[in-house]
């Protein structure tokens, strides 16, 4: 979601501020600001709309300083607006970025119209800066006035902060939202994401829950939740400003559908010794905490959800294990009830998801006693509130649109199902079929993106169509979700999955020629099932679109349209299915003209709620 960028230096942070928040821009945002001190005054600009836009506006109208605060908001309180956007700034004093959700801001606001201060915008971000500037009127001080404010505030929040009465000074806090320092040369920077500050450091400085930072270009404290003055470490991070450029691409989105083979590569490197699945690579504890194991719960949102579910039928199917799957959002507001035993089981792209990661703190209430995260990022909140861990390796993903991530997590996830099935009836047989699929899925990727100009073809059905159904049984009931869900994110074409057999009991009612039918199916048990849907949908003028698997001897008709699938062993058939969905919303969504990056109302990072 939001993205902040900020920096203290002996140059004018401007240029780098205005980079940083170009590279936030896969986070998702409406507006974009930055403030500056300058001869101990704050100068601001902020424009509704794209980096792009502030970027032109300071063009005209330029600023300068060594000191600043930038921010791409996306709307939470308050529509989006100039007024609205960030920063926030209160009596010409004190200016504050924001990440998060304060969910007192009600009461203190009420508080704050009452001691005579007045609101220029519709945000909870507004309060933050006026409490800060209150409690400054008393101490003389802006780390104590931060420091007092934080403990009034109820909520997420990533903070940046400076004020004309210490121009030498930012503050950065964090709770619940992503906070880096990104360390530099007589300069520091802070950012959500490492990724805004590559251009000028690949040394970072990962702030823990509950810290706040005082920066100076002589000297950085930190104090923990606390108040104790504490040493985080230093960290060198292998990505290079390169590593986020689109390169020859289009778009993000494309260059990470075409980046698979090599992500999926790379999450298997160096987890196998002959062939074998080291346990290990879960941590150095797995083996201990998978041997007492005797259910797994699944915790994710969105495309994570999806991966998960996958991975349900493959821990029962497989390997006879119990497993539940739910979207954390609605696990934490609920009384759920968890097994003796129980490994939770967290999935996330960016291992910031608020709801995903509250929803593993509430299951550590409910008594879980072993919990193990599968993200991509190694410094996130998810992983360091994790027993056990395991990196899927996708490499930065900065399309809003998860490609890769969901592949690596599939790919991730079958690794857990060996190491757990051992336990129970995966035979070695099957795991030795398992593995060697595994080693084979790079290259029936890499088969699956020769699909790319068929499915271009095909996308042009879609072009003036407003609706469109999934179908897939098993394990690619949940292909078909990720589907839909991927063609309407970035196309807006309301679409719907159903498992196959559901038909009847409802969709097939929508069926008609100007709703198209997209099937997933491989050649396995379910296949002779799925194709008496597929007839259901054919017999009533249904446009039906099936991806099927090569071997299979089937002829096109004026109702069905098949694009043939490299063939595949039916464990990792999910993977390799998703390829040709993926290209199929990218196809649509260009030729829709839509944003295929950046589409409207959604964030790369939800780390709200």
């Amino acid at each position: 979601m939001c993205g902040i960028v900020g920096g203290i230096a002996q140059r004018n942070v401007v240029p780098i501020l205005l980079e940083g928040l170009k590279r936030l821009e896969y986070r998702g945002y409406d507006s974009a600001g930055l403030a500056v001190i300058s001869n101990r005054q704050i100068y601001r600009k902020r424009e509704l709309g794209k980096v792009k836009g502030l970027e032109m506006l300071l063009e005209t109208d330029p600023i300068s300083g060594v000191i600043g605060i930038a921010h791409t908001r996306w709307a939470t309180h308050g529509k989006p607006s100039t007024a609205n956007a960030h920063p926030h700034i209160c009596r010409h004093k004190v200016a504050v970025v924001h990440n998060g959700i304060i969910e007192n801001h009600e009461h203190l606001r009420e508080v704050q119209l009452q001691n005579g201060y007045e609101f220029t915008s519709e945000t909870d971000t507004e309060v933050i800066v006026h409490e800060i500037y209150h409690a400054m009127e008393a101490t003389n001080d802006l780390l104590s006035a931060v420091k007092q404010t934080v403990q009034k505030l109820d909520g997420a929040y990533a903070l940046g902060i400076i004020s004309t009465d210490e121009p030498d000074t930012l503050i950065a806090c964090r709770k619940g939202s992503p906070l880096v320092i990104g360390v530099g040369f007589g300069e520091y920077f802070i950012a959500s994401d490492v990724a805004a500050l590559l251009p000028v450091t690949q040394r970072f400085i990962f702030l823990e829950e509950g810290d706040i930072a005082k920066i100076s270009i002589n000297e950085l404290l930190i104090y923990d939740a606390e108040d104790q003055l504490v040493k985080r470490p230093i960290k060198q991070s292998q990505l290079t400003a390169d590593a986020v450029d689109k390169g020859e691409y289009r778009h993000y989105m494309l260059k990470e559908i075409y980046e698979q083979p090599v992500a999926i590569a790379q999450t298997l490197e160096g987890r196998f010794i002959n062939n074998r699945l080291q346990e290990n690579a879960f941590g150095h504890n797995a083996a201990e905490v998978f041997d007492n194991i005797k259910a797994i719960q699944i915790l994710a949102c969105g495309t994570s959800y999806h991966a998960g579910l996958v991975a349900r039928y493959w821990f029962e199917e497989l390997a006879h294990v119990p497993c539940n799957i739910e979207v954390a959002s609605e696990f934490r507001y609920r009384n759920p009830v968890l097994a003796p035993d129980t490994l939770v089981v967290t999935i996330s792209q960016s291992g910031e998801t608020a709801d995903t990661l509250a929803a593993l703190l509430e299951a550590k209430k409910l008594g879980a006693k072993y919990s193990l995260a599968i993200c991509n990022v190694p410094e996130s909140s998810l992983v360091r509130e994790s027993d056990l861990v395991l990196m899927t390796r996708a490499g930065p993903e900065i399309g809003v649109a998860s490609t890769k991530a969901f592949t690596t997590q599939l790919t991730t996830l079958m690794l857990l199902v060996i190491a757990i099935g051992r336990r129970f009836q995966l035979s070695d047989m099957m795991e030795q079929k398992i593995t060697s699929e595994l080693f084979s899925l790079p290259g029936k990727i890499e088969k699956a993106l020769q699909l790319d100009d068929e499915v271009k073809n095909l996308s042009e059905r879609f072009a003036e169509k407003q609706h469109a159904l999934f179908l897939g049984r098993g394990t690619h009931y949940p292909i078909a979700m990720e589907g839909a869900l991927k063609l309407k994110e970035i196309s807006y074409i309301h679409a719907e999955a159903y498992p196959a057999g559901e038909l009847k009991h409802g969709p097939l009612a929508l069926i008609d020629a100007d709703m198209p039918v997209v099937t997933v199916a491989p050649n396995n048990s379910l296949l002779e099932k799925l194709k008496s849907n597929m007839q259901e949908v054919s017999a009533r003028g249904g446009q039906l679109i099936v991806f099927m698997d090569e071997t299979l001897a089937t002829a096109n008709d004026e109702n069905v349209q098949i694009l043939k699938v490299p063939q595949v062993g039916n464990e990792i058939s999910p993977i390799v299915y998703t390829i040709p969905l993926q290209l199929l919303a990218y196809h649509v969504a260009v030729l829709k003209g839509t944003d295929v990056d950046q589409p409207r109302n959604l964030a790369k990072s939800v780390t709200v709620e």
